[in-house]
This record gives C-alpha cells, sequence and structure tokens, in this order.
C-alpha cells in the first residue's frame, strides 16, 4: 500500500512492530494519542499509531509508515527481511539498524569495543562442541563433517580456562535475555557445560569479580538513563530504584560507552550492561536488539522509558533525520589506535562523535520548543485510572494469582513515586 498522506502533510503514522508483548505498546499508543498537535518549521505535525500485521509483500510496495518500532525481526524471519527492504527501498525509519544487528551479534561487539579499547573483560570463543550444520543447512552436514575432520584442530579446553582464570562465564556468542548462560567456577563445570552447550557457540568470559556496582543502561535515541541492576534477583526486582550511586566520573564512563556502542552500530534503541570495579567500568553485555522495557520490570523507570521513545521518535519524523544504514567505523578506529591519547581522552572523542550522530543539542533543542508539556502529559497519564488499568492487566498476567494483590500495590508504589519526584522535583 502507498503512503496515506503526501509529502507536504503533516500526518504521520508510526509502525510497532511486535511479538508477544502488549504493556509498552498500549502505553506508547496512549501517550501518542493524547499528544497536541506540534508545530515545528512552518508546519503542523499530527501522529498515529497502528500495529503491523505479518503478510506477504511486494518488495516494490511503498510502506505506509514513516518510523517503524522493530521488537519482532530479531526473532522472526519474515519481520526481519521486511524492515530491511523497508530501509533500503523506502527510506523508512528504524530505531535499530537490521542488518548491523543480524551480522554483529555479541560477538562482532565485543571485538568492536575491543578494538576501541574498553575495558571489555579477555574473552575466547571456543567452537561448536557438537558440529552444527554449516548455516544451518540439514543437506549441508556431511560436507561439514568432512570439514571438521580435516580441518578442526583438537584443543585442550582445560588450558584455555586456566589462561581466562576461574570463575568465568560461558554465553552464548549471539544470545539474549540471559539464556544459555553459566558462571564456571572451575575446570569439572567447565567440561559439564561445554559438553551441554551441543550445537550453541560459544564464548568464554573471564568474570569481574569483586564488582561493586552491576549498572544496566537503557538509552533511546539521545537519551540514557543508568540503572542499579541485581541480576541474581527474580526479574520484578533486578532493577533497583537508587539515584547517584556511580561517581560523576563513572556514570559519564557508562553513559558515554552506551552511546558509542550505539553510535557505532546505529542502534537506537538499546540496553548495555557494565560492571563498576573502583575506578574501572567493564562492559560486559551491550548488543541487545530488543531491550527490556516491560513495566513490571522497569516500574518506576518505564514512564521515563516511554516519554524518551516518543519524543525520540517524533524528534526523527518532524526534524526529517534519516536513517543511516552505513557506519563509517573508521572514524572510530582512527580514533581507537592512536598511541598519544590516554583510554579518557579516547572517551572524550568518542562522545563527542556519539553526541555528534545522535544530534543531541538539535535534539534538545526540538523538545524544549515542539514538546516541551511532554513531562507533564506523561505523568497525567500516568497518573490517571487508564494507566492503572494497563498496569493490574500487566500485574495479572505475569504473577500467580495469589501474589496478585501484593504485586499489584508494589508496582502501584513505584510507579506513583516516580509521579511525585516529577510533580516535587
Amino acid at each position: 500500500m502507498s503512503k496515506h498522506h503526501s509529502e507536504m502533510s503533516s500526518e504521520h503514522l508510526i509502525g510497532l512492530l511486535l511479538g508477544t508483548e502488549d504493556d509498552w505498546p498500549r502505553a506508547f499508543e496512549a501517550i501518542v494519542e493524547r499528544l497536541p498537535a506540534i508545530e515545528h518549521g512552518g508546519e503542523r505535525h499530527v501522529f498515529r499509531t497502528e500495529r503491523i500485521k505479518n503478510e506477504p509483500f511486494d518488495l516494490r510496495a511503498d510502506p505506509r509508515y514513516d518510523l517503524v518500532i522493530d521488537r519482532l525481526g530479531w526473532w522472526y524471519d519474515l519481520a526481519r527481511e521486511w524492515v530491511k527492504k523497508c530501509a533500503l527501498m523506502n527510506d523508512v525509519y528504524l530505531l535499530n539498524n537490521p542488518f548491523t544487528f543480524q551480522a554483529m551479534e555479541k560477538h562482532s561487539a565485543y571485538c568492536a569495543m575491543i578494538r576501541l579499547g574498553l575495558k571489555v573483560p579477555d574473552t575466547w570463543m571456543v567452537p561448536h562442541k557438537l558440529p552444527a550444520p554449516m548455516h544451518r543447512r540439514e543437506y549441508m552436514a556431511p560436507k561439514l563433517e568432512h570439514m571438521a575432520a580435516r580441518y578442526n584442530l583438537p584443543f585442550d579446553l582445560d588450558e584455555i580456562g586456566e589462561q581466562i582464570g576461574y570463575p568465568l562465564y560461558m554465553k552464548p556468542f549471539d544470545g539474549g535475555q540471559w539464556v544459555g548462560v553459566t558462571r564456571i567456577a572451575d575446570a569439572a563445570a567447565l567440561h559439564d557445560q561445554y559438553d551441554a552447550s551441543g550445537e550453541r557457540l560459544m564464548h568464554l568470559q573471564a568474570s569481574v569479580e569483586g564488582f561493586d556496582v552491576f549498572a544496566r543502561s537503557l538509552s533511546i535515541g539521545a537519551e540514557t538513563t543508568v540503572m542499579r541492576f541485581e541480576p541474581d534477583a527474580p526479574m520484578h526486582e533486578r532493577y533497583r530504584v537508587e539515584h547517584d550511586f556511580l561517581g560523576d566520573e563513572a556514570g559519564w564512563e557508562v553513559v558515554t560507552i552506551s552511546r558509542l556502542v550505539n553510535a557505532f552500530f546505529r542502534w537506537e534503541f538499546n540496553s548495555c550492561e557494565n560492571l563498576v570495579r573502583g575506578a574501572e567500568v567493564h562492559p560486559i553485555d551491550y548488543a541487545n536488539a530488543s531491550p527490556d522495557v516491560a513495566l513490571t520490570s522497569l516500574h518506576y523507570y518505564f514512564p521515563w522509558a516511554m516519554e524518551a521513545l516518543v519524543k525520540w521518535c517524533l524528534f526523527c519524523v518532524v526534524s526529517g533525520r534519516r536513517m543511516v544504514i552505513d557506519q563509517d567505523q573508521r572514524r572510530y578506529f582512527d580514533i581507537g589506535d592512536r598511541g598519544d591519547l590516554t583510554y579518557r581522552e579516547k572517551l572524550g572523542e568518542y562522545r563527542r562523535l556519539a553526541d555528534e550522530y545522535f544530534q543531541v543539542e538539535a535534539y534538545e533543542d526540538f523538545c524544549a520548543a515542539a514538546v516541551p508539556s511532554m513531562r507533564e502529559l506523561v505523568v497525567e497519564y500516568i497518573a490517571g485510572p487508564e494507566f492503572d488499568a494497563l498496569l493490574v492487566d500487566v500485574v495479572r498476567s505475569v504473577f500467580p494469582a495469589h501474589e496478585e494483590e501484593q504485586m499489584v500495590a508494589r508496582h502501584r508504589g513505584l510507579v506513583g513515586a516516580w509521579v511525585r519526584d516529577q510533580v516535587t522535583a
């Protein structure tokens, strides 16, 4: 179908490409529906949202969407190929570059950031325990067996474990949601977990023992919020509501690393995990194609995420920001390869490039001029009965019946605390 508006029209359609999520999409839709018309550049802009259906598509078809929030393409081939076609042929704005998320995964993200000098823990890749079909094509199995017998060298897993040091972590090179991640205490456990990994290609990564803070940052466009994270807690208790838990220098570095990763790979909706030990920040996971924005996970931070997501979408569409497919990696490598810069100086240069990519100054000017009442709009929605009904629905869908009353009260309290903080700020 063709776009529903002419080139000079001010009506914009934001598409939501979704899997099983229903909490943040309902909140996002409700906020967009409440938006007044935006005056910018001498034109009046209005917005609509639509949930995208998966269906056959003509490669020459012109999509109706100005911008798509893709939460499905990483997991579902049809959706992934559709957004790639939209990026290549139609200039539909995507918050995350589908080409780099498909090609880079966590492995290449580690490699790139190591090249740039970040303090990524020592990381090895080890061959599949069981031969995996080439490109997952079963008919290639006989050829793979021949190749493996001829060219795959035997290796000493114990020696690699000793070189990395215990404890260490085994994790899938392309994983997500902590699936397949195991903490390994000794050589016996290493062999057990490697044997259990089967056809999955795995990393072995040194553990950052004795860290002071696990910081998880969520970046949406030109904004980043850093949260204290407790990975061993139940999901609804992992994000602790605690402000100023990092010193100024460590806080700046965590935000800079998050922005650097996103600008480098052209990701604009991504989370980053850093372990802070003393004065050092160690990034351990920073390639998340569908970062966690669940209401029951983020609770207190959920309204900020929705506000930032709406504002970034508005900025991209109204300002005519164009999606960038190519990466321009050399600008970053030229900084990382310099021997005359300290680590702190390199971070400063990376931050400059990232702020340039995200048009931070233009974004802040847009928000101040075009949507000055956005925070008040979000506060009114979050404090109102429609969001409360959403909260109750979500809690009932996540927690067992005997915990519903307690969890509804807990999440009301946490979200209510955010509302009070905005009113008294």
